[in-house]
């Protein structure tokens, strides 16, 4: 069965008409979409009907010769992976079989230090993931893993325990690879990193996990196939895309995303990045500069009915809602009865219910009580999780994202502010040719030194 999106609790806090006004215009956004695919400028949206032979067989040669999976990447490079991990294994790390997953996506010494002193240099698998090949946090932790690798097994054992995923031909990974002769996927030109989950930086440490590529590629197959209508009631991108904008333009200018499953949290944390990097830019397409972008905020429910719904509910009206739901859960917890004791009755009634029964519940009335206070809720319900919903959920937000980009006039492929980010690191650090950078950020005068508390006595 494939996912449920219900959209209907979004209006009538969004107006109907209103919704109804971007038929003409949401038609225009699927075609210029469809024009740009068939030139080869969107090449995610063709992920789906790839070929992975080669990913399968690495897999099936390197089974059982690794208790530790560690990659090095960040961003796109590991929230993807982390999410169908958490999804389609087990969203905790304490009770993850082996193979175990790490991914290292920040550069603490004290986690990496942390790592290496608790891992096997014989029974660890490593795979860098940068498309660039340069990535400063990805590549310093290469370094650091590699010198680990050939101090501990030496340079031939060593080479064997690690396999790189970056660009065709450029970058400095990508020569290492070469030169050292370690094994080696490709990042497809064109895709960037938030959009590159179904292609080897996900797919591969998925396949060496024992996940199942192949339903992954065969839901977001279907999603697509779904999509493929211009008509803005039929195609629930095309629809989530224009409910977004209508609502950011009404000063809903906050997505929030709420898991009401463990299992789909990670699903919320790949999709703040995805809406995040895309959505937020400073310069339209049309050479103007009017910043724009809605921020999106994850949720675990219920954990964040205890922390968040109260501001939801009763604090400003500027947010929209979207509940990721689980029709049936893979393990079923009864409540047991507590009998008729007095003095029970505010917990004697759960008895003979379920766990699972109790936080659908929950879900459903945090729901209500949403919309009841006017906020608008979509709904994207998996009937279980499985790798061909969650490949299915992937789609879906990766083509509803590039089409509110269009609706907001803006490139949603590109991250100007990231590289600018990037670019004043590589000066402090004293790469060549960012000097500029550093001399900029040196010359930078501190405000007011009364806003100054350095704690000395």
């Amino acid at each position: 069965m494939a996912i449920r999106i219900d959209y209907r609790w979004m209006v009538p806090p969004l107006a109907a008409a209103q919704v109804e006004s971007y038929r003409g215009l949401a038609a225009s956004v699927h075609g210029g979409l469809a024009a740009r695919r068939k030139a080869g400028s969107l090449p995610f949206y063709d992920l789906p009907r790839q070929d992975v032979p080669a990913i399968e067989r690495f897999a099936a040669e390197r089974q059982g010769s690794f208790d530790d999976l560690v990659v090095l990447g960040i961003g796109g490079s590991s929230l993807g992976l982390l999410a169908v991990n958490a999804a389609l294994r087990t969203p905790f790390p304490r009770l993850e079989p082996a193979p175990r997953l790490t991914v290292l996506d920040n550069i603490d010494p004290l986690r990496v230090s942390s790592l290496l002193g608790a891992l096997d240099p014989r029974r660890t698998l490593l795979n860098v993931i940068t498309k660039s090949g340069d990535t400063a946090e990805t590549m310093s932790t290469f370094l650091v893993f590699r010198k680990w690798l050939t101090d501990s097994l030496g340079e031939r054992p060593a080479r064997e325990r690690i396999v790189v995923t970056t660009d065709a031909a450029k970058g400095a990974l990508r020569k290492i690879a070469s030169d050292e002769d370690l094994a080696a996927f490709t990042v497809p030109d064109g895709v960037g990193g938030r959009f590159s989950v179904l292609t080897p930086v996900g797919l591969l440490p998925a396949a060496l996990l024992g996940i199942d590529i192949r339903g992954l590629l065969a839901g977001a197959a279907s999603m697509d196939r779904r999509l493929a209508s211009p008509d803005l009631m039929e195609n629930p991108a095309l629809l989530g895309a224009v409910l977004h904008r209508i609502g950011y333009d009404e000063g809903r200018r906050i997505s929030v995303m709420f898991a009401y499953a463990d299992q789909l949290y990670l699903l919320a944390d790949w999709y703040r990045q995805l809406w995040a990097e895309s959505l937020g830019k400073r310069r339209r397409l049309d050479g103007t500069e009017r910043p724009v972008g809605p921020t999106p905020v994850k949720a675990l429910g219920v954990t964040d009915q205890h922390s968040q719904v109260q501001l939801y509910r009763d604090g400003p009206d500027d947010k929209i809602y979207t509940f990721l739901t689980v029709d049936r859960f893979a393990a079923a917890v009864p409540i047991p009865a507590v009998g008729e004791a007095a003095g029970l009755d505010a917990v004697a009634y759960l008895g003979g219910h379920s766990l699972e029964e109790l936080l659908a519940a929950e879900e459903r009335a945090t729901e209500a009580a949403l919309f009841l206070a006017g906020r608008p809720v979509a709904r994207i319900a998996f009937p279980e999780v499985s790798p061909q919903s969650v490949g299915e959920y992937f789609h879906l937000m990766e083509a509803t994202t590039v089409a509110a980009g269009a609706l907001f006039g803006i490139d949603p492929l590109d991250q100007p502010g990231v590289e600018a980010g990037k670019q004043y690191a590589y000066g402090l650090m004293g790469r060549q040719g960012f000097a500029e950078m550093r001399r900029e950020l040196e010359s930078l005068a501190p405000g007011d030194e009364r806003f100054l508390f350095t704690g000395s006595e």
